[in-house]
């Protein structure tokens, strides 16, 4: 058995190749983007919905609660995907087929840049605009996946009660756009692309997704991540982890990886 210290601070450092390209990067180096899940006020919350909660089994005079008297800690979670933190969503989100996430996404490395954006006003809102995301997003990558982090960063995002504080978001034309620059997965630090009251029109979802007419099954949105300040924008192999879980959304833990290009 190896010891515990060199299994922390070994490397494993591997190779990519993508397009006419070759990046090499270490496993053992993951930066998290997720934000974690909790049973407390200070969990992020967003459309209106409560805390989530971990309540403990009661079966008798028996409590899956070990700081209870129980043997183990057995305890329901009670906890909606789309409101209560970082999450992926696949078009199940708007259509009445049957689309899962643990369908849809299927692979779960790809080639992303992450961008930092400051949304502009656009009357009382506040909005992410075509011509923001055609001056920065890098076409020689041709890049799978876009994280977006807006501006300003604060710590706050981890803690905000998003309810009814009409957040930014995308314009349709963005989306668009990122269709045609063949992004599959589409990552904000956001409580969606769309506006919090839209009158349920959700052009953003629609635009990327390209649903009803052509629909793109294969391709998800990723919403309430966090992307600290000491990661800087540019290019990485992103990792989607989710639940195996048959719904349209899914907690989820995406992983972002330093690439280095190989001469």
């Amino acid at each position: 058995m190896l010891p515990i210290y060199f299994l922390q601070n070994m490397k494993m450092e591997s190779t990519i190749k993508y397009k006419n390209d070759t990046y090499k990067f270490d496993l053992s180096q993951p930066l998290d983007i997720s934000m974690s899940l909790s049973n407390t006020d200070a969990n992020v919350k967003a459309w209106y919905v409560g805390n989530p909660k971990f309540e403990p089994v009661v079966m008798g005079n028996w409590v899956g609660d070990v700081n209870q008297g129980g043997s183990v800690n057995f305890k329901n979670l009670f906890i909606n995907p789309h409101g209560h933190g970082t999450h992926t969503e696949c078009v199940g989100h708007i259509s009445t087929e049957n689309y899962t996430i643990n369908k849809c996404l299927t692979n779960y490395f790809f080639i992303a840049q992450l961008i930092s954006v400051e949304p502009i006003e656009v009357g009382k809102d506040k909005v992410i605009v075509k011509k923001q995301i055609e001056q920065i997003i890098n076409r020689s990558v041709q890049p799978e996946a876009l994280v977006i982090r807006t501006l300003p960063n604060t710590k706050e995002k981890l803690t905000k009660n998003y309810s009814n504080t009409n957040p930014p978001y995308l314009h349709p034309e963005v989306c668009e756009f990122l269709v045609e620059c063949g992004i599959k997965h589409l990552l904000i630090d956001l409580p969606s692309v769309d506006a919090e009251v839209d009158g349920g029109k959700l052009l953003a979802h629609r635009a990327f997704w390209q649903y009803p007419q052509n629909t793109r099954v294969n391709c998800t949105i990723s919403e309430l991540i966090f992307v600290p300040e000491n990661i800087p924008d540019g290019i990485y192999l992103l990792n989607i982890q989710i639940t195996s879980i048959e719904s349209d959304a899914s907690p989820s833990k995406p992983v972002l990886y330093k690439l280095d290009k190989v001469f």
